[in-house]
């Protein structure tokens, strides 16, 4: 059995009465807490545990409680989080249709063709450490599996989670370069033995 309790129906059981706000405010007070890390335990403390440590029974206790506990916890957080919204006001008030219209022209097409297309960097880029040229698969190759050459040998390029499958969807029969994108870069990891003492093409 499965039983669905609304958000509003766990705060009128515990006789709590959540905050409203205007619209789009808590989003981009939320949004402004995520950058200035304000609710973070470091600030405010970790509160699964608080409330475990919570003596009392009712909302005003838990209030009176976690005051006393941690002082300075709500203002320090408050500060924090209004620093990043004087933040977001100051970056808002640069937006415009143009700015716009450049984000959504940088998401769909140079992010798109870098993300989905950036198995060709890596090859390239490993074809420079390995001093060897390299190529990308034909349609027939792709469909065994193959995404390009380096060199003379087949290369699959995985996301690095694909070493963490017990059990693999397809069977590789090539050398694999394994990728993990960070924010900033692409890491990659081959063994380089693989490609030792390949003719250069």
């Amino acid at each position: 059995m499965k039983i669905r309790i609304d958000n509003d129906e766990i705060a009128q059981t515990l006789g709590a009465r959540p905050a409203q706000f205007p619209k789009y405010a808590s989003s981009l007070i939320n949004l402004a807490n995520r950058f200035a890390a304000g609710t973070v335990p470091a600030v405010v403390g970790q509160m699964s545990d608080l409330i475990q440590e919570f003596p009392g029974d009712s909302l005003q206790e838990w209030e009176a409680w976690y005051g006393a506990k941690c002082p300075e916890a709500i203002d320090r957080a408050t500060g924090r989080i209004t620093a990043k919204v004087e933040a977001l006001k100051a970056a808002l008030a640069q937006v415009d249709r143009d700015m716009v219209e450049v984000w959504v022209r940088d998401l769909l097409v140079t992010k798109t063709y870098t993300g989905l297309k950036f198995q060709a960097a890596i090859l390239a880029a490993a074809a420079r450490h390995l001093f060897v040229p390299y190529r990308l698969a034909t349609p027939e190759e792709e469909a065994r599996g193959i995404d390009g050459y380096l060199g003379e040998v087949p290369v699959s390029v995985k996301p690095a989670t694909y070493k963490l499958r017990k059990m693999l969807p397809e069977e590789i029969a090539c050398a694999v370069i394994y990728y993990e994108k960070k924010n900033d870069r692409v890491e990659c990891e081959f063994d380089e033995a693989l490609f030792t003492d390949q003719p250069a093409s």
